[in-house]
């Protein structure tokens, strides 16, 4: 415990505690409060007199209580053992703590964040007198049986290494290596610690030109979204939120995944709590723990803590991507992270601006979405940050001040809709109001790895669906009847496009994930059916013709029967597609 007072108590206002008499104290400084030694930062300095924002319960402090100073900012630990963890926002081991306090977390209490006294077996991959340089991989561990933990040299650490321990057991804290510096000799550990306000350096900044693969046919084929790029679903109460990042979380690409459930209510983080030890990891048949990272800081948890943790969870996803890992970050309400924001901005008596909210709300969501990105790091590994943040705005309205904010600093928006979400059509992302402005830049991708043909598809399949909209106003005041076939046909094809394509069961074996060569075999047998039909209906065919070919319920049922990996299935549906149309339009033509 520091022993450091660097000032007393002045004044309690719920978690801001203002401080009298600060002297040798600065901003950010993590301190101790009162006797119980209560987890709190400095947010402002003035003259002698300090601002601290409190991660913990407040009750019973007093004027005149002691505060302690640690002279280093509120940061996190950063070594083996963090993947498969749950914590709070600062960091604190939730397992460890129950074990000791029971299902309340006691104030004040103090556990490490990683286990400083489980060995792991550390294998060298530098050789004594070697170069070494700040970022370098200079060994690695097996933290999981998916995760190799690579072991970096801390920052401004730059010299000559003088000795490593040969390959064997050894604890987070042991000396691992020995750097000899201008400044003297510097030992290496497997644990380092980070500030969680500060980005880790990178080396550079590379093209996002890879798409972030989630098997959610909505997402990759309309609306993707490049790794190291970023995301906001903003959507009311029930609008699936929460189940599409798990969606996400379980099915998308990212080597790591850091899901920090950020203010919401207790049940619904109990819900992801319970399932995502029990969830199975596709790729490897394990546990999706064993490459998942759970930060959980429920509606009831103090509010400060909550605005820490979204930069908790950013600092533990750089920490991977330095690494050489793809990590991907579920935010899982940014509303509540900025509701906290508010309550502070409130108690330290702030200008408000809009709806209360500070006037540097903008700033702090840039900051956080600016932490995402394709990098080159300093060890030389590519990695990547992908960040997509839940928006909950108040009666699922768009225009409030967060949505907005958070609409200029990202480059994807899936917007979710109530009216989809009644019908049970999930994921429900309305192909109306959301974008993506990844798709240029990830096209290339498309081409090289599934077909040529897939921004053209696309475009077109966009084309029906916005012409369908037009057509439904026209159905609402004269009926379907009153339209041609020709027009009735795109409300037709569109209609089976939401159902074969867009709407996905999760609960089904098959359908629940669809890799991109299927996604794009899908999208081109209906859009052959629209081609072809549309054709058929110039020669004089009907509509009732059109959906009672049998190959017609094929296409319905395809997203069901055919499985990822049989590609030859739709080679054949294809060809009796064809074949149907090819008799229909012989029929015509005598």
């Amino acid at each position: 415990m520091p022993d450091r007072v660097i000032g007393r108590i002045k004044r309690v206002n719920g978690p801001v505690v203002e401080a009298m008499g600060v002297s040798d104290a600065m901003m950010f400084e993590l301190v101790r409060v009162g006797e119980e030694n209560l987890v709190g930062e400095i947010v402002k300095l003035e003259g002698e007199n300090a601002i601290i924002q409190v991660y913990e319960d407040t009750t019973g402090i007093a004027p005149e209580d002691p505060i302690y100073g640690s002279g280093e900012p509120l940061s996190v630990e950063l070594a083996p053992g963090l993947i498969g963890n749950i914590y709070d926002g600062i960091q604190r081991p939730l397992e460890e703590i129950r074990a000791i306090s029971g299902i309340y977390i006691k104030r004040g209490i103090r556990v490490d964040s990683v286990d400083k006294s489980k060995k792991w077996h550390f294998v060298p991959s530098v050789s004594e007198g070697q170069d070494i340089h700040e970022g370098m991989i200079i060994g690695t561990v097996r933290e999981t049986e998916r995760v190799e933990h690579r072991i970096l040299v801390p920052y401004r650490i730059n010299g000559k290494l003088k000795s490593i321990m040969p390959e064997g057991d050894y604890t987070v804290e042991e000396t691992i290596a020995v750097v000899q510096t201008e400044n003297g000799d510097r030992n290496i550990s497997m644990l380092q610690k980070w500030p969680i306000r500060k980005p880790r350096p990178v080396s550079e900044r590379l093209p996002l030109d890879i798409p972030l693969i989630t098997g959610q046919r909505v997402i990759d084929t309309l609306f993707p979204v490049a790794k190291g790029g970023t995301v906001a679903i903003p959507g009311g109460f029930g609008t699936g939120k929460t189940m599409t990042q798990q969606a996400l979380a379980k099915w998308c690409d990212a080597d790591i995944i850091v899901y920090i459930g950020c203010g919401e209510r207790g049940n619904e983080m109990t819900d992801v709590l319970t399932e995502f030890p029990e969830l199975i990891d596709p790729r490897t048949g394990k546990t999706l723990m064993e490459r998942t990272i759970l930060i959980a800081n429920t509606s009831n948890m103090p509010v400060s803590a909550r605005e820490a943790s979204i930069y908790t969870g950013v600092t533990l996803a750089e920490y991977y991507r330095d690494q050489g890992y793809h990590v991907a970050i579920m935010a899982d309400s940014t509303s509540r992270w900025a509701e906290a924001l508010r309550e502070l901005s409130g108690r330290m008596e702030e200008m408000p601006a809009e709806e209360g909210f500070p006037a540097y709300l903008p700033t702090r969501i840039a900051e956080f979405y600016e932490r995402a990105g394709y990098m080159k790091t300093i060890s030389g590994k590519d990695g990547s940050v992908t960040i997509i943040g839940a928006v909950s705005p108040p009666g699922g309205d768009f225009s409030e001040p967060v949505t907005q904010h958070t609409k200029r600093f990202v480059r994807c928006f899936w917007a979710l809709d109530r009216g989809l979400a009644n019908a049970r059509h999930y994921p429900a992302i309305s192909w109306l109001d959301s974008y993506s402005e990844y798709l240029d830049d990830i096209a290339a991708w498309w081409e090289r790895n599934v077909g040529p043909d897939w921004k053209k598809d696309r475009s077109e399949i966009m084309d029906l669906l916005q012409r369908e909209v037009r057509l439904q106003q026209v159905v609402k005041l004269v009926g379907p009847d009153a339209l041609p076939d020709s027009q009735r046909f795109i409300l037709e094809v569109c209609t089976l496009f939401k159902n074969a394509f867009l709407q996905q069961n999760a609960f089904d074996k098959i359908d629940m994930y669809s890799t991109v060569e299927k996604q794009a075999r899908m999208l081109h047998v209906i859009l052959t059916y629209w081609r072809r039909g549309s054709e058929a209906i110039k020669h004089g065919a009907t509509l009732i013709k059109l959906k009672k070919m049998k190959v017609y319920q094929d296409i319905v049922k395809m997203k069901f029967s055919i499985p990822n990996d049989d590609i030859e299935a739709f080679n054949k549906l294809e060809a009796r597609l064809e074949r149907s149309f090819d008799q229909l339009e012989s029929i015509y033509e005598r």
